[in-house]
């Protein structure tokens, strides 16, 4: 009697023990690798979603080959353990293309409008593939001294709110004022070997006047942006060809109108708050463009916990834990209802700008190309372009059709598609 006893009591051990394990919901995500990041995402973020819910949820950092790898496996044996993937856009859309991702269209997620611009992105050849979890962007930054100095028929509601007035052109105009004012040059860009304004030329003024980043990249639009470059040069600064990043530069008043990765510009806003702004890149001919490094969460196809990976979903993007991860990771919330939960200071003065310039109406995306070895290459071009036009004065159209030849090859190389 006493070992059968003993039998039924191990049996339901096990079985309490699997029951249990079964219930845990595996969140596999590349981002939040750091370990103060996964500290955060695990004791904070998924501690609050188990208090809130009694669902357990296990965060598993991994980098994009290994989840490609696992997830791939698992879905082929049919025994998938991975309930939800947090990744960016370039490796959802690649693993979606091997179809290990359900379609989420149709899901609820009440009380949150998400900026559209990534709303759009998140669906693939017709599938709600991921839903925008975290942003990260480039923006332009204004010492509000210089909206002394704008040019004719532009306010400054027009480019805080990324009005159809505030254009490249208009740009031009501002920074000619300034340099008629304080005789010296005010405009200022990361130039620098270790700045990042290959990211703005490929990924904000390429879209802005053609519509792709490197698909027409000799074509006739083109052209005309190469003009308002060399145009442009007379009124930047002449040290953006070392500077690296526009806080210090920003700080001294070097220059009163930059351009930079937030990370970049957040000292001079934490330093001083109420004398900056954080405004919308500029439009031209095709919209306004600019980078997002999106981060999405998806869901794999015949998961074990739909409906928990759903809750979790649901749970990640609302707008209070939006701000959350803001305050503790740095990434800017994907849903317009998080701008009215920030506090006042610094972090609300950099997010309005950011969810302003995503939520533009003009707004034209662009995605780092997902290029591996070949991306360093690929920023060269631009920066090597810039080069030969802008400072050495090299014929336009037979500048970028030489470069343009090695872009496509870089793409052909990879087997990825001109953007």
């Amino acid at each position: 009697m006493l070992k059968k006893f003993m039998v039924v009591l191990i049996v339901c051990m096990l079985l309490t023990s699997a029951t249990f394990a079964a219930e845990v919901l595996n969140f596999t995500s590349t981002q939040m690798v750091p370990a103060a990041e996964q500290t955060f995402a695990k004791g904070v973020l998924l501690k609050g979603f188990a208090d809130e819910t009694d669902i357990k949820a296990e965060f598993i950092p991994m980098e994009y080959h290994e989840l490609f790898t696992r997830l791939s496996a698992e879905v082929a044996a049919k025994k998938v353990t991975i309930s939800l993937v947090g990744d960016l856009h370039g490796g959802l859309d690649l693993m979606n293309a091997k179809g290990l991702f359900d379609d989420l269209t149709g899901i609820a997620l009440p009380d949150r409008t998400f900026i559209k611009a990534l709303e759009d992105y998140s669906v693939i050849s017709g599938k709600k593939v991921y839903v925008p979890w975290m942003q990260a962007t480039y923006v332009m930054i204004v010492n509000k001294k210089a909206f002394q100095y704008l040019p004719d028929g532009l306010k400054a509601e027009d480019v805080t709110g990324a009005s159809e007035k505030w254009t490249y052109d208009a740009l031009l105009n501002w920074s000619k004022n300034l340099n008629d004012e304080f005789k010296v040059p005010k405009l200022g860009f990361p130039m620098g070997p270790k700045g990042l304004w290959h990211r703005f030329l490929h990924g904000y003024i390429y879209p802005s006047y053609t519509g792709y980043q490197a698909a027409a990249f000799d074509s006739v639009r083109a052209i005309k942006l190469w003009e308002y470059l060399g145009e442009l040069k007379a009124f930047v600064h002449p040290s953006s060809s070392v500077w690296e990043a526009m806080d210090e530069p920003l700080l001294k008043e070097e220059v009163l109108l930059a351009w930079d990765h937030t990370a970049r510009i957040k000292n001079a806003v934490i330093e001083k708050p109420d004398d900056f702004a954080i405004v919308p890149v500029p439009r031209g001919p095709k919209g306004r463009g600019y980078i997002t490094v999106a981060v999405g969460l998806a869901i794999p196809v015949e998961t074990p916990q739909k409906d928990n990976a759903v809750k979790l979903i649901d749970y990640l993007t609302r707008p209070e834990i939006q701000v959350k991860i803001l305050e503790n990771v740095g990434f800017f919330p994907t849903v317009k209802e998080a701008g009215g939960a920030i506090p006042e200071g610094p972090l609300k003065i950099l997010a309005t700008g950011v969810l302003a310039q995503s939520g533009a109406s003009d707004s034209v995306i662009a995605m780092i190309p997902s290029l591996g070895a070949k991306g360093g290459e690929f920023s060269a071009a631009y920066r090597d372009a810039f080069t030969k036009i802008v400072i050495e004065g090299a014929d336009i159209e037979t500048t970028i059709t030489t470069i343009a030849d090695k872009l496509r090859a870089i793409f052909a190389e990879v087997g990825v598609p001109l953007l």
